[in-house]
């Protein structure tokens, strides 16, 4: 029995990893849920789960769920991050889901590894704001990371034993691999006509052809910017050099990523676009457990289809990769101002091919620094957001 922590236990991971769960009954509880204000879906949960502890990281937010909570209930209510860092570290805490969207996971989520938890990564930003720091923690502290996030789930379970157990330090050239295909659907302006992709509106945006997320991570595929954070991402989690990692337009969302090896082999995971796959193998690693979730129908699947990304309609991943070669103050630089545009064009404040100039102007604007703890990159990632809402002022 794994007592678990859900760090965005209101979101669509959230969700999925409790929908996993409750199939499993057996092998995990709900120790800890974590949420920023959402109050009516905390209480929900809490009167569903029962957990020890229910977090929220607005205090007033807090204070209603404390209020709303049944009497006599055995839910915990916490606040602040003194106590969220409790709740990380807690002795009793055996694994960390660390699926907050945004800078406001990374410290957590890098609590959690240096406390040596078992720690279930879709949270992006630990790795784009701190790959090299977060990696060389979890070796250092002993902590389990598994990869959450359908793409890099999927070249895990395509990569050899001894490289699964050297994450973060395997040598894939020496695995025989000769290259990562990093696999995106191309979101729902694949064939948009360039000329009209400024005239795109939030809603258009978010409308993905295959996957149900949030808003952030929808209009991120929207740009392909989702992609770039995931080529960061896997450099990281699979030591890669830039020319080791491929990015690979799959409209259909089938094969979630492949390794190609050597000898001329390609292996492939393939499956349902349903992320409660993905979670429910981390949650079991190594073993497998009932996700839930369909199997493929090849019947129903049909056709496949592969093409070259083309930057001139997906600017932000070309600017993700240079960031990747540049260094870790390039894409906590980059990480920031995306957060800040994609917020700003969901608000209406700019246009969808407004994200990636602000992002641009942004990794010009790199101020020289040195990135030797959490704190640092949070200055830094600090430090790119006002730079980012200048741009926005600029261009209105």
């Amino acid at each position: 029995m794994q007592n678990m922590v859900i760090l965005g236990a209101t979101g669509s991971i959230g969700a999925s990893t409790l929908s996993v769960m409750a199939n499993n009954p057996a092998e995990f509880h709900v120790y800890g849920l974590v949420a920023n204000a959402s109050v009516d879906k905390m209480l929900a949960l809490c009167i569903t789960y029962k957990p020890e502890y229910a977090h929220m990281v607005d205090e007033s937010a807090a204070m209603q769920l404390k209020a709303l909570l049944p009497q006599g209930s055995v839910t915990q209510v916490t606040t602040g991050a003194e106590a969220l860092n409790a709740l990380v570290t807690d002795a009793n805490t055996d694994t960390v889901m660390a699926a907050i969207v945004g800078a406001a996971g990374l410290v957590p989520t890098f609590d959690a590894v240096k406390a040596g938890k078992r720690v279930l990564l879709a949270n992006k930003e630990a790795l784009v704001m701190s790959g090299e720091l977060f990696m060389h923690t979890a070796r250092a502290s002993g902590a389990t990371v598994l990869p959450v996030d359908s793409e890099h789930n999927a070249i895990f379970q395509c990569l050899p034993t001894n490289a699964q157990a050297q994450l973060g330090y395997c040598d894939i050239a020496a695995s025989g691999i000769a290259h990562i295909l990093l696999t995106g659907s191309g979101g729902p302006f694949l064939q948009t006509d360039l000329s009209t992709l400024s005239a795109m509106t939030p809603t258009q945006a978010c409308n993905h052809p295959n996957w149900s997320m949030g808003p952030k991570i929808s209009v991120d595929s929207a740009t392909m910017m989702n992609k770039g954070l995931e080529f960061i991402e896997a450099r990281w989690l699979f030591n890669t050099q830039a020319d080791q990692l491929k990015v690979v337009i799959h409209p259909q969302s089938v094969i979630h990523s492949m390794v190609q090896y050597r000898d001329g082999s390609v292996i492939a995971q393939m499956g349902n676009p349903d992320m409660r796959t993905p979670i429910a193998h981390c949650m079991s690693y190594p073993q497998r457990i009932n996700a839930g979730v369909e199997p493929l129908d090849f019947f129903k699947v049909g056709q496949l289809s592969f093409c070259e990304p083309d930057f001139s309609r997906f600017p932000c991943l070309r600017l993700a990769m240079q960031a990747c070669e540049h260094g870790q103050e390039a894409t906590t630089v980059l990480n920031a101002a995306n957060e800040i545009a994609v917020e700003a064009f969901l608000n209406g404040q700019i246009r969808f091919t407004d994200i990636a100039d602000i992002n641009a102007r942004c990794l010009d604007s790199i101020p020289q620094t040195c990135l030797a703890s959490i704190g640092d990159i949070l200055q830094l990632d600090g430090q790119a957001r006002m730079i980012a809402m200048s741009a926005i002022k600029a261009l209105n």
